[in-house]
């Protein structure tokens, strides 16, 4: 019986069509005979400080192995965090210093696995959650230069299923290593094999991964718009659309009326300026549903995920389109709901509660509120922009800063939002549609570009710092104790 599982199972991916596209270059997997894992090394790079607390026996836990966290949406089940982050701000367990890039990390089980570039490389590393120390590293070449001027490191968080971790490259190479040893399973040049241009800044839209499948915004000049590989063997399972690039946004799984569905807010570089919402059947690559949604200039961008609340979807830009509140049909069609400029995120993804949805309006790093609309109908509750002040030592002596939170990211968890804001603020809020409400405010450390959402894991948050801090410090992942005693 067992041997004739997969035979089954390869029969059953033979019957699902590819939709019309062919996969231009199959990988051949490796071999992986069962091994010992490494043992954690004490790398160069670690600067450990002190062990964590122990976790609560009632602590809930979890795992941070997708782009938004267990149910993509940035909630998180962990309970028992600390309320109060103390005078220095909360404790920090180890960091390692890291080249360029923005990805942020992902925590699984004991494991925490970072993405950067080093020198030509692109560099994925597989750390101890507890100690920092290193288990594993795999490197590969990479040439990208950033046209703006911003990192030429990756973007994209790794991703995993507990045995094997996915990762995509800032030049659309998407690997998959075991998770136990590093070692690579299969590999796949996405921008070669389908002729794909790297955009404004880049691949930056995480995959997903579904059932067996890997999800990626591929965005073919030709099609397909969005691809399926199949996680063990790297091979293409189904394409689905022709018109839409690759966005910087991650798709998202849902369940509505129409059964399970992908959501996928597409859109790349292109004149004139196009994209949309599609919204596929996660098995077929059947596409049900598409809304178009861009703003109109060239430079415009589609980066926040899209926010799904039973058979509702929230889609949101900030270069003119605005947001948009669609009604998922029976079919899987949309129909919209209503539409306004109130909300207009830039890459951070909106946090839904009890009915409104919270997020930054624009893109900063001024005139960038926090704000509340009601999802049922778009109406403004409230906006506020907080002043979060900063103090730093500068090779001129002691700086103090009136900064905001700008390109913040929102993790809801254990009754409160976790908020991460762009140069380096840690604070507790109380999200509710009657005011902006301040539980608690740290600073973490002064540099620019904290704009990933970061991992929190058994009570461990994982922060990276994505440029070099006013006060000297370099480019590192940090981990910080947030288990309550």
């Amino acid at each position: 019986m067992h041997a004739f599982r997969p035979i089954v199972a390869l029969l059953i991916a033979a019957s699902v069509p590819l939709a019309g596209f062919e996969d231009p270059a199959p990988p051949v997997p490796q071999k992986l005979d069962a091994i010992i894992p490494p043992t954690p090394v004490v790398q160069p790079e670690l600067n450990f400080y002190q062990a964590p607390k122990p976790l609560s026996p009632e602590a809930v836990t979890s795992d941070w192995r997708d782009f938004l966290g267990p149910t993509h949406n940035g909630y998180s089940p962990e309970t028992h965090l600390v309320t109060s982050f103390g005078e220095t701000g909360p404790a920090k367990v180890w960091e390692v210093s890291r080249g360029e890039g923005y990805a942020a990390a992902a925590a699984i089980d004991d494991k925490v696995v970072i993405f950067h570039r080093s020198g030509d490389n692109e560099v994925i590393e597989c750390l101890e959650s507890e100690t920092g120390k290193r288990i594993w590293m795999h490197a590969y070449r990479s040439n990208y230069k950033d046209r703006y001027g911003f990192g030429n490191g990756p973007r994209c968080r790794p991703i995993s299923d507990g045995e094997l971790v996915y990762t995509m490259g800032v030049e659309a190479q998407l690997h998959c290593l075991e998770l136990s040893t590093g070692r690579v399973l299969w590999e796949r040049d996405l921008k070669s094999e389908f002729d794909l241009t790297l955009d404004f800044f880049g691949v930056g839209g995480a995959p997903l991964l579904e059932g067996d499948n890997v999800i990626v915004n591929v965005g073919a000049p030709e099609g397909p718009c969005v691809a399926a590989f199949d996680k063990r063997t790297g091979k293409m399972v189904w394409g689905a659309g022709n018109e839409w690039g690759p966005s910087y946004s991650s798709p998202i799984p849902a369940d509505t009326r129409a059964g399970r569905k992908l959501f996928v807010f597409a859109g790349g570089e292109s004149r004139p300026a196009t994209g949309g919402l599609l919204v596929i059947d996660p098995e077929t690559g059947e596409v049900s549903g598409s809304f178009p949604w861009r703003g109109g200039r060239y430079e415009s961008v589609n980066a926040s995920s899209p926010v799904v609340v039973d058979n509702k979807v929230y889609i949101s830009e900030c270069y003119g389109a605005g947001g948009v509140c669609l009604e998922i049909k029976k079919d899987g069609s949309c129909k919209e709901l209503w539409r306004n400029e109130i909300l207009n995120t830039h890459f951070m993804t909106a946090i839904h509660k009890d009915g409104y949805l919270y997020g930054v309006d624009g893109h900063g790093p001024r005139n960038a509120p926090i704000v509340c609309i009601k999802m049922e109908t778009g109406e403004l509750m409230w906006k506020h922009e907080p002043e979060w002040m900063a103090s730093t030592e500068s090779p001129s002596g002691p700086q103090s800063y009136n900064l905001m939170p700008a390109l913040a990211s929102f993790m809801e968890v254990d009754g409160r939002t976790l908020v991460l804001g762009q140069y380096g603020h840690l604070a507790w809020l109380d999200l509710n549609h009657e005011g902006y409400k301040e539980l608690e405010l740290t600073h973490l450390f002064l540099a620019r570009q904290t704009w990933a959402m970061p991992a929190l894991s058994k009570g461990l948050l994982f922060v990276g710092q994505n440029d070099e801090g006013l006060d000297g410090s370099s480019t590192r992942f940090i981990c910080y104790d947030l288990r309550k005693q």
